[in-house]
């Protein structure tokens, strides 16, 4: 009988309901959205996030967000923090506690200890007369009009909903701390991520005997014998003082083979492309890629003053997982 069910009409009115619930939440984003940033920007310690249930998943992933965005933090159960865990909690930290009833007794079991501790309380509830929002320093809301779960049970708008909510805290703090890039690729440094931004473009290149170069008086032919020795699909041209004046591609190749001109008699100043795009070695290699997809261009020349240090092409920042 299922295959005559229509998954998909059901699947989109599931997402309609979840963006609808998202845009109703916008107008949360109010002063106490403001008052929870600020107290978070202004946190000696850690973020402490707390969370049963489905609330508890939705809290963990916002306590990995701040964490890889500048903002210490880690996600303690509820469950598990009345049998010591409460001994990580610091006065320096601030607590977010999520329950979409704003009645978690597991929660509401903790409250008076982190409020006799002097340690602030951010409640995000979708209930604002609730127990907890009524406990909390800082309320934030999170009322979402139905689940989209047609029995209205299982969490989903809501938890979605207050997932946003997170990022929205966690990004705001980031943005006023001024949390760069590179801030995000040395807390990962292990992952994808972590190489994409930290590689620099001197980690990549070809340089010393790697790197193809020819004088711009040799013939077409040792210029192309450069290219295929170095397999970097392309070679930089130097005037007699070393410095660079010029690249030849394998696309000039294919433009010269076209125009029928003599490789043997015709030096390769003659035919080079003049003021290639060049790069510093300083750069992120990330950069590289920009330059190189802006430009349409396969190969990048690598100076430091402009002296010819190295060369790269698409194919190394493939290989050094950049892109």
């Amino acid at each position: 009988m299922s295959h005559m069910f229509d998954f998909c009409t059901h699947g989109r009115k599931v997402m309609e309901t979840e963006i609808d619930a998202l845009q109703n939440i916008q107008q949360y984003i109010n002063s106490e959205f403001a008052a929870a940033c600020e107290l978070i920007y202004q946190c000696q310690g850690k973020v402490i996030v707390m969370g049963m249930g489905k609330s508890g998943h939705i809290g963990n992933k916002i306590a990995a967000t701040f964490a890889s965005t500048g903002t210490p933090a880690f996600f303690v159960h509820p469950g598990e923090a009345s049998h010591g865990d409460l001994g990580m909690i610091k006065k320096d930290d601030v607590v977010l506690a999520i329950s979409n009833s704003g009645e978690a007794s597991e929660i509401m079991a903790l409250l008076p200890v982190i409020k006799r501790l002097g340690i602030p309380l951010i409640s995000m509830t979708g209930k604002p007369e609730s127990s907890m929002a009524k406990f909390a320093q800082i309320h934030l809301q999170i009322t979402v009009e139905k689940e989209a779960c047609p029995l209205n049970l299982a969490p989903t708008s809501s938890t979605t909903a207050t997932l946003v909510m997170g990022d929205a805290l966690a990004i705001a703090v980031m943005e006023a701390r001024g949390f760069t890039a590179d801030d995000f690729a040395l807390s990962h440094p292990g992952g994808a991520l972590g190489r994409k931004l930290l590689m620099r473009i001197s980690d990549v290149m070809h340089q010393g005997d790697l790197l193809p170069i020819v004088n711009e008086e040799a013939s077409i032919k040792d210029a192309l014998l450069e290219v295929s020795r170095k397999g970097l699909g392309m070679t930089a041209i130097v005037d007699n003082a070393q410095q660079l004046t010029g690249i030849f591609t394998d696309g000039d190749l294919r433009r010269l083979l076209d125009n029928r001109v003599d490789i043997h008699n015709t030096c390769i100043g003659d035919v080079m492309t003049r003021h290639p795009s060049t790069i510093s070695p300083n750069l992120l290699a990330a950069e590289g890629l920009k330059i190189m997809e802006d430009k349409k261009i396969n190969g990048l020349l690598v100076t430091e003053d402009k002296r010819l240090v190295g060369a790269l092409n698409m194919h190394d920042l493939l290989k050094a997982g950049v892109m």
